[in-house]
C-alpha cells in the first residue's frame, strides 16, 4: 500500500492527516525501492552510447552549417547563376548578312525572311490526319515526321526556311505544340550563271563556297544580344542590363559584270552542248584594272536548290582544274627568244621535214611547213620551230619566264580553291622535257592562271595583279618583257587568229583580236588517253590597245571536232564582241572582217 493510500485509509472519515518527517522518509525509501526494482532502469547505460548520440547530433549540425556556408559564401555565384537561369535569358539579336553586288550594283546575293517550323513534341496533340497534312506541307513522309517528333521531347526543327505560302498553310492548321520563327535565307538572282562566283551559304547562314565563303567574316557581321526575364510561359517580362546592338555585315562589291557573266555562261553552255563535251569554262579579265569581269563554268547549279548535286557541278573549274596548256605556251618561248636577242620576228627557222628527234623521242608538226619565220612559227603553231628556239636556251631561263608570268604559283586572288598548278624545278629537266615544255607538255596550269599570264602581252610586257572585287586603286604591273617584245608577240597572235592561222574563227565583228589556240591529249594515269582532248583559246582585244583578255576551255569535245580553233575560238569571238560592247569600247575596224568558218580553210595546230 502506498503512502498516499494510507493517508486516506481512515474508513473514509475525516480529513487526511499530514504525513510527518518519518513518513516522508519512508515514502522516499519506498519509491526508491520501487524504481530500482524496474528491469529497464536497473540496467546501466554504457557511457559510449550517450557520447555517440551526442557526436551524431554534433556532426549533423556541423554538416548543415558547412552546407550553409558553402551555399551562402563559397558557391553563392554558382547558385545565383542557376537561379537566374530559371528566369533570365540571353536572346541573340542576329546581324543582317551583307549583300553581294556586281560592279554596277546589280544584286547577286541578298537575305530574305524565311519562316522555320519547329515543335515541342511533348505538347503536340495533333491527330493522325493532321500529322499527315502537316507532313505533306513540309514535303516529308509521315514516318519522317514521327521520327523527328520522337527525337527530343523538348525541341525539334520540323523544316527550316520554308516559303511564306507554305508557312501560312501550316499556321492555318493551328496545331498545339507546333510553332514558327523567322530566319533568313539567301536569294541569288543570277542563278546558275554566277553560281561558281557567288557560292552559297548553309542553313545556318555561313558561307560554304565562292564569295560567300571567301568573305564570310565581312558579310556575316557580328550578332548582338539582349538579356530579359521570362515568365513560366516563356513570355518576356522585362529587359535586364544593357543590350548589345548587332553590327550588320558589309556589302561586297564584285568586279564581275552581270551582263558579261550571263553571256559568257550562256555561250560556254551552248558550246559544251554543241560539241557533246564534258565541261567548259570562260575567264574574262579587264587588263587595265586587273579586274575579273566574268568567271563562268558549265555544268553549273542553282545556288538556292542544291539537292543531289555532284562535285562536277560545284567545282569552279576555271580556278580548281589544271591541265597541260599545250600550244598556248609557245608565245612565251618566242617572247623570251626575242627578249634575249636570239631571234627577230623575221628570223627564218627550218622546220623541215616536220619532225625533230631529241634523245630518242620524236617531236612532230601536224603538217610539215619547211622554212618559217618566227612570226609564222606562232601563226602555224609549229612544234618543231618552237623547240628549236627553246633548245638554244638554258632551262633556268625558261623556268624563270614561266614563273614570272605566274605559273607554278597560287593566284593572288580573294577566292577559295585557287590551285598552284605544276612547274617542276629546272634542275630536274631532261632535254626532252625542256623541249616538250616549250609547247605546253610537262607542266600544268589553271585557265585563270593562263588568262592572267596573257596580260603580259596585253599590257606591253607587264603582268598585272588581279582582283575579283572592284580594285581601288587598279592592280599594279610587274615587268616581264620589254614593250617592243610584247608588241611583236601581240602582232604574231593577231596573225594566228587571222587568215592562214590556226584560229580564224576567233575574229570578232568590228574588233581586231589576237590569240593562241591550244589542244592537248588528256592525261589518264601515267599516260595520255587516245581520244580525249582539251581544247582552249586565249587571246586579247582590241589588238593595238587591248582592254580585255579572254580565255576559253572546252573539256573532252566529242562531236567530231576537238581542235581549239574549231571548238574554243568561236566562243572567244562572241564573248569578246559582247564584252567590248558592254564596256563601251568603240570598234577599231572600219569594215566587217571576213569570218573564216570552214574547217578546211584553217591551219590545224600541232600538239
Amino acid at each position: 500500500m502506498s503512502w498516499i493510500a494510507r493517508l486516506f485509509d481512515r474508513g473514509g472519515k475525516g480529513r487526511p492527516r499530514r504525513p510527518g518527517a518519518r513518513a516522508a522518509s519512508g515514502a522516499v525509501s519506498a519509491r526508491s525501492v520501487r524504481y530500482a526494482s524496474s528491469p529497464l532502469l536497473a540496467s546501466k547505460t554504457p557511457p559510449w552510447r550517450s557520447k555517440f548520440l551526442v557526436g551524431l547530433v554534433g556532426a549533423g549540425f556541423l554538416l548543415l552549417l558547412g552546407r550553409a556556408v558553402y551555399v551562402q559564401v563559397i558557391g553563392t555565384e554558382f547558385y545565383q547563376q542557376q537561379g537566374a537561369n530559371r528566369y533570365a535569358y540571353k536572346l541573340d539579336l542576329p546581324a543582317n548578312r551583307g549583300r553581294i553586288t556586281d560592279r554596277s550594283g546589280e544584286l547577286l546575293a541578298s537575305s530574305v525572311e524565311a519562316p522555320t517550323v519547329w515543335a515541342i513534341p511533348r505538347d503536340v496533340t495533333a491527330s493522325a490526319a493532321e500529322k499527315r497534312q502537316l507532313a505533306r506541307l513540309l514535303d516529308m513522309s509521315s514516318g519522317e515526321l514521327e521520327r523527328r517528333l520522337s527525337d527530343n521531347p523538348n525541341f525539334v526543327y520540323l523544316r527550316r526556311q520554308i516559303d511564306e505560302p507554305v508557312a501560312l498553310q501550316v499556321r492555318a492548321l493551328n496545331l498545339k505544340g507546333v510553332h514558327q520563327l523567322t530566319e533568313y535565307k539567301r536569294r541569288y538572282p543570277a542563278g546558275e550563271a554566277a553560281a561558281h562566283v557567288v557560292g552559297f551559304t548553309n542553313v545556318e547562314d555561313r558561307g560554304q563556297e565562292g564569295i560567300e565563303l571567301a568573305f564570310q567574316g565581312a558579310l556575316s557581321g557580328r550578332d548582338g544580344s539582349r538579356r530579359v526575364i521570362k515568365d513560366r510561359r516563356g513570355r518576356v517580362v522585362e529587359d535586364i542590363g544593357e543590350s548589345v546592338p548587332p553590327v550588320d555585315g558589309r556589302d561586297i562589291e564584285l568586279a564581275i559584270d552581270t551582263k558579261v557573266q550571263f553571256f559568257a555562261y550562256q555561250r560556254i553552255r551552248d558550246a559544251v552542248a554543241e560539241h557533246k563535251a564534258k565541261a567548259g569554262s570562260v575567264v574574262v579579265l579587264d587588263v587595265q584594272r586587273g579586274e575579273v569581269l566574268a568567271l563562268a563554268n558549265y555544268p553549273s547549279y542553282t545556288p538556292g536548290e542544291r539537292h543531289n548535286l555532284g562535285g562536277g557541278q560545284l567545282r569552279n573549274r576555271a580556278l580548281t582544274d589544271t591541265f597541260e596548256p599545250g600550244s598556248t605556251m609557245k608565245p612565251f618561248i618566242v617572247g623570251l627568244a626575242l627578249e634575249t636577242g636570239r631571234v627577230t620576228p623575221s628570223t627564218v627557222i627550218d622546220t623541215a621535214p616536220g619532225r625533230l628527234t631529241i634523245t630518242g623521242s620524236t617531236i612532230s608538226d601536224a603538217h610539215p611547213h619547211g622554212a618559217l619565220t618566227v612570226e609564222q612559227v606562232i601563226q602555224k603553231s609549229s612544234n618543231v620551230g618552237t623547240v628549236k628556239m627553246a633548245m638554244q636556251m638554258q632551262p633556268r631561263e625558261m623556268w624563270e619566264t614561266f614563273s614570272a608570268v605566274g605559273l607554278g604559283q597560287k593566284p593572288q586572288i580573294d577566292f577559295p580553291g585557287a590551285v598552284t598548278g605544276r612547274l617542276r624545278p629546272y634542275k630536274t629537266w631532261r632535254p626532252i622535257e625542256q623541249a616538250t615544255m616549250s609547247y605546253g607538255y610537262g607542266l600544268s596550269v589553271s585557265l585563270f592562271q593562263l588568262a592572267r599570264a596573257y596580260t603580259v602581252f596585253a599590257r606591253d610586257g607587264e603582268l598585272i595583279s588581279t582582283s575579283i572585287t572592284l580594285a581601288q586603286p587598279p592592280g599594279t604591273g610587274v615587268r616581264v618583257f620589254s614593250p617592243e617584245t610584247a608588241r611583236a608577240v601581240r602582232h604574231m597572235l593577231q596573225m594566228a587568229a587571222g587568215d592562214g592561222g590556226t584560229a580564224p574563227r576567233a575574229q570578232a565583228i568590228g574588233y581586231s583580236v589576237g590569240g593562241k589556240t591550244g589542244t592537248a591529249h588528256k592525261q589518264e594515269g601515267k599516260g595520255y588517253a587516245d581520244k580525249k582532248y582539251r581544247a582552249w583559246f586565249v587571246g586579247l582585244a582590241p589588238i593595238n590597245n587591248p582592254r580585255i583578255v579572254v580565255a576559253v576551255m572546252v573539256d573532252e569535245p566529242n562531236a567530231g571536232k576537238y581542235f581549239g580553233g574549231d571548238v574554243a575560238a568561236p566562243v572567244f569571238s562572241e564573248v569578246v564582241q559582247k564584252t567590248l560592247q558592254a564596256m563601251g569600247v568603240a570598234p577599231d575596224l572600219d569594215v566587217k572582217p571576213q569570218i573564216v568558218a570552214r574547217h578546211e580553210d584553217a591551219v590545224e595546230e600541232s600538239f
